[in-house]
């Protein structure tokens, strides 16, 4: 296994971590790994807040967590991390605080600036992957098209009513697609269903963000070494039904036309 240990984990993080390092499938260099990983964490709802709680978990050295929107009471049904005492205080604030009483030693960054086509690219220097829990495709394409450009990987994980999905997007690999190649241009515009109007089991956001999170310690692992967890799952995308309940995966082809990761792109 190659993977980074250039800084050694203290006595304290090892016990911290001992669940993990007794894994043969992650162990000390792994945990190591991870450590000295960089994930970029967008929205901070119902993927974003229970996501978070075992990302940094796990020990993901470093976090840059965005999002635009504050607290509201109709959230706590399902964003996990926050309380009624909350309500009110922007999210991406609230959520740093959380992450300093969970593990101080974690690096975070936060940004409260809505994302746009413009402004995504900056956001992703020096990141390792991005998790997109965002609500509405202009912004996840806008983030799937910088991710492509700066070659970093994306995981995008969406939630609604008793449905949930979980894709790893690496468009910048010659074989692999892009989020675009997934939904097409059609969505180039903030029109997504809203769980307002359409409801959601507040377990289901768990569900889908825990996945998102092992998917993401997968994910970091093989950008950072020998994927000890197994292939990175380019381009295959879970589907997970809260209601039989039961998972389904399948693959997306890379669009040889996408404007975004094709030859032409």
């Amino acid at each position: 296994m190659n993977l980074p240990t250039d800084r050694p984990l203290s006595p304290e993080r090892l016990e911290r971590f001992a669940r993990h390092i007794v894994l043969p499938e992650l162990g000390g260099a792994g945990q190591a790994a991870l450590a000295e990983s960089h994930l970029l964490l967008l929205g901070l709802g119902g993927i974003g807040a229970p996501a978070l709680q075992y990302l940094a978990a796990a020990g993901i050295g470093r976090l840059t967590l965005v999002d635009d929107d504050a607290v509201d009471a109709s959230n706590l049904q399902r964003q996990t991390i926050y309380t009624e005492r909350d309500i009110g205080h922007g999210k991406a604030v609230v959520a740093r605080q959380w992450v300093a009483g969970f593990d101080r030693a974690l690096d975070v960054t936060i940004s409260d600036a809505r994302i746009t086509p413009a402004s995504a690219p900056a956001m992703l220097a020096g990141v390792d992957l991005v998790l997109d829990g965002t609500d509405n495709f202009a912004t996840r394409l806008a983030v799937s098209d910088a991710c492509v450009t700066a070659g970093v990987p994306l995981l995008s994980a969406a939630v609604g009513r008793f449905q949930g999905q979980v894709g790893a997007f690496a468009g910048h690999l010659p074989e692999s697609p892009c989020y675009r190649c997934y939904v097409g241009d059609a969505f180039d515009a903030e029109d997504c269903d809203t769980c307002a109007e359409d409801g959601m089991l507040g377990a289901m956001a768990g569900w889908t963000a825990t996945f998102a999170a092992l998917q993401a310690i997968r994910v970091l692992l093989a950008v950072k070494g020998d994927a000890p967890m197994g292939d990175p799952q380019w381009g295959q995308l879970h589907l997970l039904d809260g209601l039989k309940p039961g998972m389904r995966s399948l693959r997306i082809a890379k669009d040889p036309s996408c404007r975004a990761c094709g030859p032409h792109g």
